[in-house]
C-alpha cells in the first residue's frame, strides 16, 4: 500500500492538508458520517468544541475497529453547522491537535452548513483510509 500526497506548485498553498492525494491500497474504508454522539445515543454537550471532541473519539474507534490508523486516512470531509468562519476554523484547530491530526495532512474539505442531521448537531465528518 502506497500513499503520496503533493500540493502542485501551481496551487495556493494549504493550511496543512495536501490538494492531492493519491493511492495505491489493497483495501479501501469508508466510515458513516461521524457525528456527535455518544454511545448511549445522546447528542455530546459542550457545544462546538465538545460534538467536536466526540467525533473525533468515534472516528478513532471506528478507524480502529477496521485496523486503520488516523496516518492511513486520505480523504475528510468536514461540516460544520455554522456560518461563522471562526467556528470552522476552531474545528479544523480542534482537529489538527487531536490524536486524529494525521487525518487531516490528506485531501480535505471543509464546509459551513445549514444544518445536520441530529437537533442540536453541529458537526460531522466523512473518513476515508486505505489499508
Amino acid at each position: 500500500m502506497s500513499i503520496i500526497r503533493t500540493n502542485p506548485s501551481e496551487l495556493h498553498p494549504t493550511p496543512g492538508y495536501h490538494h492531492v492525494t493519491k493511492v495505491q491500497a489493497e483495501t479501501l474504508v469508508y466510515l458513516a458520517g461521524q457525528c456527535p454522539l455518544q454511545p448511549s445515543g445522546e447528542l455530546a454537550s459542550g457545544g462546538l468544541e465538545g460534538q467536536t471532541a466526540q467525533v473525533i473519539s468515534n472516528i478513532l474507534t471506528a478507524l480502529e475497529s477496521a485496523g486503520a490508523r488516523p496516518e492511513q486516512v486520505v480523504r475528510t470531509v468536514i461540516y460544520v453547522a455554522s456560518p461563522d468562519r471562526e467556528d470552522l476554523s476552531a474545528v479544523w484547530t480542534q482537529l489538527n491537535a487531536s490524536p486524529l491530526g494525521p487525518a487531516f495532512t490528506t485531501a480535505s474539505t471543509l464546509l459551513g452548513v445549514a444544518q445536520l442531521g441530529f437537533p442540536g448537531q453541529l458537526v460531522e465528518i466523512d473518513v476515508t483510509a486505505a489499508l
